[in-house]
């Protein structure tokens, strides 16, 4: 079975009527995320985040994505979603993200061999992380240690998805904050 792919990751409430902020991870967000779309979750377990949830409402806000859920009538409903991963049914038709060269769904990161900028593999891809302000790869490094490192182009200046591997140009001693 294959992994679902993201369509985005709920971040923050905005407002008092339930709408959240989103990262997204497709570039055609108006087709996955128009009104009345019905979208799998998957939460934390025992969060009590529904399994699907229904596009009630979106909008673009300073350049960030709102969206609002018929399941989620105010804040404290959203406050509870935070963290949530919006992912295809398996029964939706892929849409290739082709447009935007910035936008990696997660399953295309996780197993990335990750070399530094001489060439040298320093270890794989594990994970992503969303954050408020960036997102984090998690990359496990050769000696098993984990670390985080914020995905911006002035530390992954190089991202090849069809070559399995990405470029991280990390500051001396980035991994070494983890301890």
């Amino acid at each position: 079975m294959s992994e679902p792919t993201v369509v985005a990751r709920i971040g923050k409430p905005h407002g008092l009527r339930g709408e959240v902020t989103v990262r997204l991870h497709t570039d055609e967000p108006e087709l996955r995320l128009a009104d009345g779309a019905v979208l799998a979750t998957e939460a934390a377990s025992g969060s009590g985040v529904p399994r699907e949830l229904t596009v009630r409402s979106t909008r673009v806000h300073n350049g960030i994505w709102l969206v609002a859920f018929e399941e989620v009538p105010d804040r404290t409903g959203a406050e509870g979603l935070r963290g949530t991963r919006l992912v295809l049914d398996e029964a939706a038709p892929e849409v290739a993200d082709t447009e935007d060269e910035d936008v990696f769904p997660e399953g295309s990161l996780v197993g990335l061999a990750v070399h530094d900028p001489a060439g040298a593999v320093v270890g794989e891809v594990v994970g992503l992380e969303i954050g408020a302000a960036q997102d984090r790869l998690l990359v496990r490094l050769a000696d098993g240690r984990e670390g985080r490192v914020p995905f911006v182009a002035a530390f992954v200046p190089e991202v090849d998805v069809d070559a399995g591997r990405l470029v991280l140009d990390a500051p001396p001693g980035l991994f070494d904050l983890e301890d």
